[in-house]
């Protein structure tokens, strides 16, 4: 039988001269990439770049945290990444009497440097094709059942004989292509991180909500971290015995600047792309999906910003939590407004019409191709329903609600009988302890009688607890079936909650009333399933007609979707034109942040110190030639979520400016990349450098970086 091991050679065969779109595979970059960068003035060569055998550019780029990107910018594993990947750090490091978000934190020392508990950072030591060791084995006409069924248990085997080689490294093995080719990643999990230096709200978040994916922007988004090592150089837990990382590799930063035209790079962690989305499932993301988040989010916003508006305490117990729903609420509005603009659906109708076309005339009926589209649209439109009710389970109860996180961890305790361990007892406390110092159980009531009231006028299907409980022991009052939740339920108070970890009692676990809300809601949860019958039919489909994409146009350049590991993009700093008779500058500067100050709108309030420098002139080495101190900038790369703190560089492979965000007229730019309008929005590195050494007075920093 033919295996399916050619796929990974027609891939690289596929690949031609980029245009600007594309997250490109660091493996690939010599065969697919070299020349057309090379061409638009990158002065690197790929090896430089990346290689397999010795130390290079992709070195100096770690995964920061859960989902975004950093850059090592000195010997003393000095990190730079955007303000608001290391927003959750430093709202968890910040209190009242510290209020780290409003005012800003700059060490002046390795020993001012602050231990962020649970942080991580992580380099990529070796990426390796798996693709025959995956498929290999695999025969051509397996159905999708056979095909997982093989290819799972030889991802099982090649994970375990991967860890065995490297049992002190974090091994992943990751799908692209929809499942068409496998590569594998050998990584160095450092957690010891340590923040550093951040820039106060006014400048890391300037614009806030507002500015939010939009262009001209004048924020500051950057915040600076320390990687630590044990005394070896390699990864350990916190210990105030570490040292900062020795870095083989770190990069150069650029004061030079750019000039429209310029060629730049960025190499990072873009999270998830659909470009190779059909028509059906625009319709249901238009339809349903961005719909449901949009409002749900937007209804516990609008709750959340007013308590944190009143209080400060509330304001930094919820700014992360905030911050994070708000950037993709925000984002979906823009992907549908986006998608519609720019008629995406109908140019995805015109594909799939002549991919239809072409297997028809070129394919045989067991290659699969004939009815990839057909199974896509079965599988979409056959679990349309249960994913809006899932929807709604996640985004209105279990990630809204909060008082369901201690109730469904106790409720599971109840479950397990009369006793828990005492080390058991021991990390609870600890957690609940962390957990209730970013609750407030005022405004969780508040969301929770929102929350109840708009699933219930909008859910096809409920969980029993409306009419178990509400209907039948309140008259159908969510408002007081709520305030009754919270004046009775033990988990409402945090001592309460500590003080029943140390007396145990599964029967008061079993008569609290949130463990009924719990129970409910989990059981009916475990109704709405998705068909995994129809989940393996979308596989098959979208498995086969990427394969199928590239059967029909073999000279194409085609790019896998972004799933989170490390990929490269390049284009040239460019301006554009959003509308009409409207061009954007493709830089910014602090004059602007002036002319948007506003001391009554807390999304534009400019430091007093920031404002002094301004008004003095006092830019230093940062300004550029024509006197300006440049802010943020534009380039047409390809980025996405998780590509956040990624360092967009020169042809020199030179640190220029942190990206940190895309426009909004490009929003839908995820589902199909749009090159008039798409850019990448960059803080520039000379503003982030004033900052730390004008404003900051931590030129302590700048004396371990290689600054050119």
């Amino acid at each position: 039988m033919k295996k399916l091991i050619a796929f990974a050679a027609a891939v690289t065969v596929a690949f031609t001269a980029a245009a600007d779109e594309g997250m490109w595979l660091l493996p690939y970059l010599q065969k697919m990439n070299g020349k057309d960068m090379k061409s638009k003035g990158c002065k690197l060569s790929p090896e430089e770049i990346y290689s397999a055998n010795r130390s290079s550019l992709k070195d100096a780029i770690v995964i920061f945290g859960g989902g975004c990107t950093g850059e090592i910018v000195s010997p003393e594993g000095l990190l730079f990444t955007n303000h608001h990947c290391g927003y959750g750090s430093i709202q968890a490091l910040s209190s009242v009497e510290h209020d780290y978000l409003k005012y800003g934190f700059w060490a002046m020392s390795n020993e001012e440097e602050l231990p962020v508990e649970g942080l991580a950072v992580r380099f990529i030591r070796e990426i390796r094709d798996v693709t025959p060791e995956l498929v290999g084995n695999v025969p051509s006409i397996a159905g999708e059942q056979e095909y997982r069924s093989i290819v799972e248990q030889n991802r099982k085997a090649l994970l375990e004989q991967l860890q065995a080689e490297h049992p002190d490294k974090e091994v992943i093995v990751r799908s692209f292509f929809g499942g068409n080719q496998y590569f594998a990643f050998i990584i160095d999990v450092f957690r010891d991180v340590r923040l550093v230096g951040t820039p106060p709200s006014s400048i890391g978040k300037f614009g806030g909500d507002t500015d939010n994916w939009m262009w001209p922007r004048h924020t500051g988004d950057f915040s600076i971290f320390r990687v630590y090592a044990d005394r070896e150089n390699k990864p350990a837990a916190y210990s105030p015995d570490n040292v900062p990382y020795k870095a083989e590799k770190y990069l150069t930063v650029s004061t030079k600047g750019y000039k429209e035209g310029d060629f730049t790079m960025i190499m990072g962690f873009p999270g998830s792309t659909q470009r190779y989305m059909t028509s059906y499932e625009i319709d249901n993301m238009l339809d349903i999906e961005n719909p449901q988040r949009i409002f749900i989010r937007g209804e516990r916003q609008a709750i959340l910003k007013e308590d944190m508006a009143a209080s400060d305490k509330v304001r930094i117990q919820y700014a992360s939590k905030y911050a994070g729903s708000s950037n993709y609420w925000k984002n979906s509005i823009g992907m549908s407004r986006g998608l519609k603009r720019l008629n995406v659906k109908a140019k995805k109708q015109e594909q799939e019409a002549s991919f239809r076309r072409w297997a028809a005339e070129n394919t045989l009926p067991e290659e699969g191709y004939i009815d990839a589209l057909d199974k896509i649209e079965r599988a979409v439109k056959g679990n349309s329903e249960p994913k809006a009710l899932r929807q709604y389970l996640g985004e209105a109860f279990y990630n809204a609600v909060e008082i369901l996180v201690p109730g469904r961890t106790i409720e599971r305790l109840a479950a397990k009988g009369d006793t828990i361990p005492v080390e058991q007892v021991r990390d609870l406390r600890e957690a609940f302890a962390d957990w209730y110092g970013d609750y407030s159980p005022s405004t969780d009531r508040k969301v929770a009688k929102r929350m109840l009231t708009i699933a219930r006028e909008n859910m096809k299907r409920l969980p029993s607890f409306y009419t178990e409980i509400i209907d039948k022991e309140f008259g159908g009052d969510i408002d007081a079936y709520v305030d009754d939740l919270y004046d009775r339920s033990v988990v409402a108070d945090e001592q309460k909650t500590l003080a029943l970890l140390e007396n145990w009692s599964a029967a008061e676990v079993a008569d609290d009333p949130v463990f009924r809300l719990v129970r409910s809601i989990d059981a009916f949860s475990e109704t709405v399933e998705l068909d995994p019958e129809l989940q393996a039919l979308y596989a098959e489909g979208h498995r086969k007609y990427i394969a199928g994409l590239m059967r029909q146009f073999p000279d194409k350049s085609w790019a896998s979707d972004a799933n989170f590991t490390i990929r490269l993009t390049y284009g040239q700093v460019l301006p554009y034109r959003p509308a009409d008779g409207v061009k954007y500058d493709y830089y910014t500067t602090l004059k602007g942040v002036m002319e948007k100050e506003n001391p009554d709108n807390a999304e534009f309030v400019v430091p007093a110190k920031l404002r002094e420098l301004y008004e003095a002139g006092d830019y230093g080495r940062y300004a550029n030639e024509r006197g300006e101190l440049p802010v943020a900038f534009l380039a047409n790369c390809d980025i996405t979520g998780g590509n956040s703190g990624s360092p967009i560089m020169n042809g020199r492979g030179e640190l220029i400016g942190l990206a940190f965000d895309g426009n909004w007229e490009a929003m839908s730019g995820d589902v199909a990349f749009e090159p008039e309008l798409q850019r990448t929005i960059s803080v520039d590195v000379r503003y982030v450098l004033f900052i730390i050494d004008k404003f900051a007075g931590a030129g302590w920093l700048l004396d371990e970086m290689n600054i050119r």
